[in-house]
């Protein structure tokens, strides 16, 4: 298992989850996912699953991306009941369901490692049941185009980051003809657009934060310093905008969402998030954002006595008008408004802990969430 590395612009999400490794396992023996299932506001509706990213929706089901496991996954809203719709694939984060096809985000090989079978980093393909195929190559368009323009590799030729880490797919509700999907690409640091033909375009590219700590933060820019943005979520709003989650190097209180309009102009910039990986907007345009590791020792220390690692993470609740409210959820990732309910993944990362299968789908009520103490 990779060590968590030093701070770095482009974090591969991989590595982010198994940095958690280090601080978390001394205490993971004394909790288990058990304790969502005794909280009412929050709803345990699947479990058994390992590694559960992206949410979305497909064959009248909820479809779930569970990375540790291979699979993309239908749950049963109503029962629970789940349903393995792909296998074989490398470390799928985020899926689209469109005309009957789903569309899956496969993820970066873990550092100095080497997946099987389909390529670690791209855009695949597959029917249920079927076997997953390339749609669009993005390391391919990352190292021909390299959107965010920084300095992709060292003298000695190898990568100074992740070149590209698709997380999260959505389809696109863009103006024109060639609308069809879209991709948050957290290692080339940029939300693609991909076509019915797996042509990919940039578009939208948001800027590195020089804030903060992001202000002195090392990073493979031409400056030397600032934290890059990294989207790992996408979400309409009512307004037709487009909601962008940006993870911001896992500096706490640096994690932004952009709102972009069609054109990928920013429109609004929502502020003070840590390690956000997901972002949803229900029909009142209230947003919701999972930040992962909220609560979660730094990297490199001990957790404290008593350290419960079923209280690390937490979805931010963000009303158009008044206060921030919060959640409690453990390790939530994946967001989605669906039939007037909020669904979550959770224990998203646990198998990095040694638990593996304790991952699960939630709903998470109106009433769970409280002001800040």
């Amino acid at each position: 298992m990779p060590e968590h590395p030093p701070p770095r612009a482009r974090r591969r999400l991989i590595a982010l989850a198994a940095g958690l490794t280090a601080t978390l396992t001394v205490a993971a023996g004394a909790a288990g996912p058990a304790v969502a299932h005794t909280s009412e506001p929050i709803k345990v509706v699947a479990d058994g699953l390992n590694g559960p990213r992206q949410l979305s929706t497909g064959f009248g089901r909820l479809v779930v991306a569970e990375s540790d496991a291979g699979l993309i996954t239908a749950v049963d809203p109503r029962t629970g009941k789940t349903k393995v719709l792909v296998r074989d694939l490398f470390a799928p984060q985020g899926v689209a369901e469109v005309g009957g096809r789903l569309y899956i985000a496969t993820g970066e090989a873990a550092p100095d490692t080497e997946p099987s079978g389909a390529p670690s980093s791209g855009l695949m393909v597959a029917k249920p049941g079927g076997k997953a195929r390339l749609f669009a190559d993005l390391t391919a368009y990352e190292l021909a185009h390299n959107p965010d323009g920084q300095i992709q590799f060292g003298p000695d030729g190898k990568p100074l980051d992740a070149l590209s880490n698709p997380y999260f797919v959505l389809r696109d509700r863009g103006r024109g003809r060639h609308g069809f999907l879209l991709v948050a690409d957290a290692g080339a640091n940029t939300v693609l657009k991909v076509d019915r033909r797996g042509t990919v375009k940039n578009f939208f590219t948001p800027p590195t934060v020089t804030t903060g700590a992001c202000a002195t933060a090392p990073n493979n820019t031409t400056s030397g310093v600032g934290c890059d943005a990294v989207p790992t979520g996408l979400a309409y709003g009512p307004d037709g905008l487009l909601y962008v989650s940006a993870l911001t190097a896992e500096m706490p209180g640096e994690g932004r969402v952009y709102v972009v309009n069609h054109k990928g102009r920013i429109v609004k910039v929502i502020k003070g998030f840590t390690s956000p990986t997901g972002v949803t907007v229900d029909r009142w345009g209230t947003v919701y954002v999972s930040e992962l590791l909220e609560g979660a020792p730094p990297p490199d220390t001990e957790p404290p006595p008593g350290f419960d690692p079923s209280e690390v993470g937490q979805i931010v609740r963000v009303p158009r008008w008044g206060q921030r409210t919060y959640a409690q959820v453990t390790m939530p990732s994946g967001l989605l408004t669906y039939r007037g309910t909020l669904w979550s993944s959770a224990w998203a990362i646990a198998s990095f802990l040694g638990m593996p299968d304790a991952g699960q789908v939630v709903t998470v009520d109106r009433k769970a969430f409280e002001p800040a103490p």
